[in-house]
């Protein structure tokens, strides 16, 4: 087991929570802010997450849009595919052709697709009382943010566990440090293929959002089960 955790636990979200519930007069930001999250001392191994990802038309929030949205909650031990989600969504701007290479996502796939604002409570319904698995939580943040602004001039807050953090810091520990670098030994990419490979997790084909939420939700698994302890607090991790 790995000694140091990922980051101190220095954030509040229920605190934050709260805090928001005083500002907020959205109502469906509201729900979300007023379903109670797990305590920062809960065991990892008794949380429930919801592992999320988003295909967008590019990697730029501000004139960029999310495309599409997988969802599917777990816990340490199972994967509940029985309850993933997943949604297909309109973006504002024409699609670009280099994007449609990427996600797949043509132009006749959106045509009937609706827009975030009609889709978005649901997303929320699935992420309330629950912590958010992304791998490089900086796509599903802003993004997510960005989206939400332009809509309902709402952004949102949420905690986060992101396997890409989590696997470099892993990376770090094993391979970092002097010693290792007079031997030549490096970290190992970190992208959700390559620190899968490393887990003999299976490899999915990429840029497809419910593929690859479940593959994140199985990565995390993983690193928890080599590096961690089911019993270390949730507040270790979440960011």
């Amino acid at each position: 087991m790995l000694k140091k955790l990922l980051s101190p636990p220095t954030i509040d979200w229920q605190g934050k929570f709260q805090q928001k519930l005083k500002v907020i007069t959205h109502k469906v930001l509201r729900d979300y802010y007023a379903t109670p999250l797990p305590l920062g001392n809960t065991p990892i191994g008794e949380v429930e997450f919801l592992a999320m990802d988003f295909e967008t038309t590019g990697l730029n929030p501000d004139k960029d849009d999310i495309i599409s949205i997988g969802t599917v909650p777990f816990n340490l031990q199972r994967i509940f595919i029985n309850r993933a989600q997943s949604w297909t969504v309109r973006p504002r701007e024409k699609l670009a052709e280099e994007s449609v290479i990427i996600h797949g996502i043509t132009h006749t796939d959106i045509l009937d697709a609706p827009d975030l604002s009609a889709i978005f409570e649901q997303v929320l319904q699935e992420m309330a009382g629950k912590i958010i698995v992304v791998h490089c939580h900086q796509i599903e943040r802003q993004f997510f943010e960005t989206a939400l602004m332009a809509r309902i001039n709402k952004g949102i807050e949420f905690p986060v566990v992101d396997t890409m953090a989590l696997e470099s810091s892993i990376q770090r520990q094993q391979y970092g440090g002097v010693w290792n670098r007079l031997k030549g030994t490096k970290p190992q990419s970190i992208r959700l293929g390559s620190s899968r490979h490393r887990y003999g997790l299976p490899a999915y084909s990429p840029h497809h959002a419910l593929t690859d939420a479940i593959a994140t939700a199985e990565l995390l698994q993983a690193q928890i089960a080599h590096h961690y302890k089911a019993t270390s607090a949730i507040d270790n991790f979440w960011q």
